[in-house]
């Protein structure tokens, strides 16, 4: 059994265990962000529905299923209520989710009811969200001599993504080669190539030479998107009513079945 089947048999587990529809299920982290290492292991995150009677208790209940199945695979979903409530707040991973290029599982109706997300992404939460990244991974990882390898990309990618709000306004694209080939100061390209082929080389916890060149682009990039950020206009959220709207749509959908 591959690992691809055997997400899929997990699911449909908890699916069965949870009494849940799983609406989408991507991969997040490393794998979906196009660095791996040779042990990555699977982050497989997914939006889930339960029935309708389940959202009418008076009772507090969970919001979240998690399961740490082993080294090499972690899963875990966000209940769609919860989903749209972050909606709301333009929550940055769950867009990341939304755009991931692995995608394990979608409902048919899922792209219906999630065509106007884009409309609640609110530049300045996206923009604060990768600014704590990038600056957290370089002060904690990335000024000894040696350096964890793959807390560049933990860097480098959130910084690409500051610029690209910057530049679009519209969510990241999840892919760090996009972000690469379209926010990259080209004298660069050569030496984040360099860390990316040996990224795919190196273990997790693997480390390298700590690069100047591109300390000093991050520590240039950090002053830059500090003024660039501040100058941001606030933008008010969007409506609840039409996710309210979206919600009942989901639950008539999803009971069709």
């Amino acid at each position: 059994m591959n690992i691809i089947e055997r997400i899929e048999i997990e699911l449909e587990a908890i699916e069965k265990k949870e009494n849940l529809t799983i609406l989408l299920a991507v991969e997040s982290g490393s794998r979906a962000w196009g660095f791996a290492s040779p042990d990555s292991d699977y982050d497989v995150r997914f939006l889930y529905l339960r029935p309708r009677e389940y959202y009418l208790r008076l009772d507090k209940r969970s919001d979240v299923c998690e399961y740490m199945l082993d080294e090499l695979l972690d899963i875990n979903g966000w209940d769609f209520d919860k989903t749209l409530r972050l909606l709301h707040s333009s929550n940055p991973t769950l867009f990341e989710w939304m755009s991931s290029p692995i995608v394990y599982r979608k409902h048919p109706c899922f792209d219906e009811l999630m065509s106007d997300a884009k409309e609640y992404f609110i530049s300045r939460s996206g923009l604060y969200h990768y600014q704590r990244m990038a600056e957290g991974n370089y002060r904690e990882f990335l000024k000894s001599d040696m350096v964890k390898l793959k807390k560049y990309f933990y860097v480098l990618r959130p910084i690409l993504a500051c610029r690209h709000i910057l530049s679009d306004g519209t969510p990241p694209p999840m892919l760090f080669s996009e972000l690469v080939e379209t926010q990259m100061e080209v004298s660069l390209i050569p030496d984040i190539t360099e860390l990316l082929m040996l990224k795919e080389k190196t273990s997790e916890l693997g480390l390298a030479p700590r690069c100047d060149r591109i300390n000093e682009y991050i520590e240039e990039s950090f002053m830059h998107l500090k003024t660039e950020i501040e100058k941001q206009p606030s933008q008010p959220k969007g409506s609840w009513e039409k996710l309210n709207a979206v919600f009942l749509q989901a639950l008539d959908k999803v009971s069709e079945k």
